[in-house]
């Protein structure tokens, strides 16, 4: 079965690495999704990856602890490129290429992210994973996603999230949170509904992007949105 969406940036946040850790890594964890993202790129789709570092430090979090929060963010983008190495050698044994790059410079551990790199690898069928953010503090990775899926004419936004699309109440605390299949970006907004946070999600309607809201928990969860297949809200212009 073809994918629907040839170029897409899936938004994969630190948490999701954690497994059922307090914080750091859970390698089945990291195993389970570097596979997934391997089977799609074998699908013949185009995968980048935007990579939080919640499992190991929020900006927002050093914030409250008395750091200063463009200090805070400096050191959770370092935190996403912990993420994006240890991401890119579990890609790569699956026998799936894959190359991480940093939108904050440090070559000896990785290339610098630029357009122009990130796109000879996504043609190259190498799942290219994005570290490091916008490279700048006070924007959310979520928001590094929308930028990255801009620049680089993806096809989709794939966010990963706890749930299986995005529901009219927290499906967590209201047993009678009904799921939507589909959403326009300007439904999203007038019912208050948290796709993405402010900025990302402006970025993604300007651009008229689509954005596909899905569960990270089950495996082949990836491939299986590309293809139109399990459970998700499609979020599009």
């Amino acid at each position: 079965m073809s994918v629907r969406w040839k170029r897409v940036i899936v938004k994969l946040s630190g948490e999701a690495l954690m497994g059922p850790l307090t914080h750091g890594l859970h390698q089945p964890t990291v195993e389970r999704i570097a596979a997934d993202l391997a089977t799609a790129a074998k699908l013949g789709a185009e995968i980048g990856v935007v990579v939080g570092g919640g499992n190991f430090f929020r900006g927002i979090q050093g914030a409250d602890k008395g750091i200063e929060r463009a200090r805070a963010d400096s050191i959770g983008m370092l935190a996403t490129v912990m993420n994006a190495l240890a991401l890119e050698q579990a890609i790569e044994m699956q026998g799936q290429s894959a190359r991480a790059l940093s939108a904050i410079a440090m070559p000896a551990l990785c290339q610098p992210y630029s357009r122009q790199a990130a796109l000879n690898h996504l043609a190259k069928q190498r799942v290219t994973v994005l570290a490091g953010g916008t490279g700048n503090p006070f924007f959310t990775t979520d928001t590094g996603a929308a930028l990255r899926a801009a620049e680089l004419s993806a096809d989709a936004v794939m966010k990963a999230t706890q749930v299986d699309g995005v529901y009219t109440a927290d499906p967590k605390k209201d047993p009678h949170a009904t799921r939507y299949e589909t959403l326009t970006h300007d439904e999203a907004i007038n019912r208050n509904l948290a796709v993405m946070d402010t900025a990302a999600f402006a970025l993604a309607r300007e651009n008229r992007i689509p954005i596909i809201v899905f569960s990270i928990q089950e495996p082949g969860a990836i491939s299986g949105a590309l293809q139109g297949q399990g459970r998700f809200t499609l979020v599009a212009p």
